[in-house]
């Protein structure tokens, strides 16, 4: 009787490890320890409150890489933000399906752990709220979240992922965004030959290098502070008119007339990789962006103050101009982009 009772019993116990049960099975995984760099400024406040694991960052790279959260599965967030280039890409324009082209330039993905804005005009203040844009935007993958989560359901893969990084095997908008941001937490740039020099890790600058870097303090770093490279200021810095009737920069969000064709300062680090320049890509490559700085920028009421109280120029030799880019190609970190 007694064996008969303690094979129900055993009998009861498998049984009721159906698939929902097995979702609760607790599993491990541990938060990243991301490595810090010294001096970089402090993080995003909203990162603390989504910090990266070991499957959520994993579950969000997968994400991003999935074509279906376009609408006829050709699009992926990989698509634009390629590790290569910085995860930013080579169009003036971000291509979106059916080749659409957006309103603006693909900015890289690196060190947003740290930014106090994302978007060329700081729109979101909370990387967890930045992927429902390209989502749901006509230009980019023209879709919604719902459509996507129907499309990745069933797929079994997720499923795993999902339990492993949350507890259970759910998949709902708020998980997705997490996850996403998770993985681009981890984006940290901070092994360039520059942070090498100032390392004393064995590196040397070349000449051209370090004259480069006396020119970019006199002439680049009011701007372009601190080890992100960005002060992450907003200005409007006469850079030639996306002429898209939709474009206002900075202006499209808080409305204000001083905040028109403002863009967010972007960091330098890496730009060895990200051309083509400026918040549509109107410039080819760093010397053309030098000489339109040299030859004089475009003037508006709102015409940031260097450049408004000094002729609407800053004056670069040729040859500062090439030591500037010398110095700007310091600032790649191969390891980051995978070279």
């Amino acid at each position: 009787m007694k064996k008969i009772f303690v094979f129900i019993a055993m009998l009861s116990l498998l049984t009721s490890c159906n698939n929902d049960d097995a979702d609760m099975i607790a599993i491990d995984n541990p938060e990243i320890v991301l490595n810090i760099p010294k001096g970089f400024p402090e993080i995003n406040s909203f990162a603390s409150l989504n910090k990266p694991t070991k499957y959520g960052a994993e579950l969000g790279e997968k994400l991003f890489s999935d074509k279906r959260f376009s609408a006829d599965n050709t699009i992926s967030c990989a698509s634009c933000h390629i590790q290569a280039n910085a995860f930013a890409d080579h169009n003036a324009q971000a291509i979106g399906i059916q080749d659409r082209v957006g309103l603006r330039n693909a900015p890289s993905l690196q060190n947003l752990l740290f930014l106090k804005f994302y978007n060329w005009d700081g729109s979101k203040l909370q990387l967890e709220t930045q992927p429902l844009v390209p989502i749901i935007t006509h230009e980019e993958m023209d879709s919604s979240i719902l459509e996507v989560i129907g499309k990745i359901k069933d797929d079994a893969d997720y499923k795993v992922l999902f339990r492993k990084a949350f507890g259970d095997s759910e998949i709902n908008p708020d998980r997705i965004y997490k996850s996403i941001a998770q993985f681009e937490y981890t984006l940290i740039s901070s092994n360039s030959k520059y942070d090498k020099v100032k390392r004393n890790e064995g590196e040397t600058f070349t000449e051209s290098e370090l004259e480069g870097y006396k020119t970019f303090q006199q002439k680049c770093a009011s701007c372009h502070s601190g080890e992100l490279f960005t002060d992450q200021s907003f200005r409007n810095i006469g850079f030639p008119l996306n002429k898209d009737t939709n474009e206002a920069g900075r202006g499209r969000v808080t409305g204000i007339a001083s905040d028109f064709m403002s863009f967010r300062v972007p960091s330098l680090r890496n730009i060895e990789y990200t051309a083509p320049y400026g918040s549509f890509g109107q410039f080819a490559d760093l010397k053309s962006v030098l000489d339109y700085f040299d030859k004089g920028v475009l003037d508006s009421d709102n015409l940031d103050p260097i450049f408004k109280n000094n002729g609407k120029r800053i004056p670069l030799s040729e040859t500062e101009k090439t030591n500037l880019i010398a110095f700007m190609k310091t600032l790649s970190d191969k390891q980051f982009v995978g070279k």
